[in-house]
């Protein structure tokens, strides 16, 4: 993959318009090329939809590209991001829980839009329908209006202080549990990684132990790996990740979790002002476990 006397840069955590993130899936590819990426995966929140357009764009560019997407969770009362690679997505198991996904994230939306409003935002549906995806009315739609608006800088604000509370409140935050979706990507062929493992959404307020016996558990559930890198890991909570990654023998992955204007500061392939970077090394690993698992 990298040219001779080149350190190769990669990233296996971005968005794109089909989820939260503002590039369409080829502007992402040609994102990637203009920043000098060697390779990297499109990882949509719970979607695939951008896949083949980000896949054939990568292409024509030459730009090495691997399909994923990052999976909601359920686990033990807290929410997970689990970053899916590689997968074949025509497999009847991922088949299977891509429907089961799509059914929870499209699911509730007069729900969620009553909730929004009770936090001072009145949302119809009509406003949201010309942001949905096709006819794919879920809470990106709503998401990608509240930006249309102009009132916030990021996403994250977004999700902060409407989203997520609206989810909860409807009783909507039920993903997946790590059992059916970390067996089903493993059976089409693809490999897992847990996402940014100090956050809210990961494993944040556990302590070191409960947090090694967390990630003991999710190998045990078909987990292959988790983040090493990541713009606002600590020192400590890189190390921490080497830690597990090395005793568990996970591979270690990582990324910029790049949303483009939607979370400003973050650059596809570098993160926060330079501070992130992916070496080659782990898009090798990700492949040789792929090439195993095949």
């Amino acid at each position: 993959m990298r040219q001779e006397g080149i350190l190769a840069r990669i990233d296996f955590h971005t968005h794109s318009l089909c989820s939260d993130g503002s590039f369409s899936p080829a502007g992402l590819a040609a994102h990637a090329k203009e920043v000098g990426l060697k390779g990297f995966a499109l990882t949509d929140h719970d979607t695939i939809a951008g896949l083949a357009e980000a896949q054939e764009e990568a292409a024509r560019l030459g730009v090495a590209f691997l399909p994923g997407m990052e999976m909601s969770l359920f686990y033990r009362g807290r929410r997970l991001h689990v970053v899916a690679l590689g997968f074949d997505s025509g497999h009847p198991a991922f088949q299977s829980l891509y429907r089961h996904i799509r059914s929870i994230k499209e699911s509730g939306i007069e729900r969620i839009l009553a909730g929004v409003k009770e936090r001072g935002l009145e949302i119809h549906k009509e406003d949201v329908v010309p942001f949905a995806l096709g006819d794919i009315v879920d809470l990106y739609a709503v998401m990608r209006y509240i930006i249309s608006l102009g009132c916030y800088e990021s996403a994250s604000e977004i999700w902060d202080r409407y989203l997520d509370p609206a989810v909860a409140e409807a009783g909507l935050e039920h993903d997946v549990t790590p059992e059916e979706a970390l067996s089903a990507i493993r059976a089409a062929g693809g490999v897992t990684s847990l996402a940014h493992f100090h956050k809210t959404i990961g494993l944040k307020g556990l302590t070191d132990d409960e947090t090694e016996e967390a990630i003991q558990e999710l190998k045990g559930f078909g987990l292959d790996g988790m983040e090493q890198f990541y713009p606002n890991y600590t020192v400590r909570d890189m190390a921490f990740a080497g830690y597990l990654i090395h005793k568990y023998g996970l591979l270690a992955t990582g990324g910029s979790d790049f949303h483009g204007k939607n979370r400003p500061g973050v650059e596809m392939g570098f993160g926060m002002d330079g501070n992130l970077f992916v070496p080659e090394q782990v898009w090798e690993g990700v492949e040789e476990r792929l090439h195993e698992r095949r």
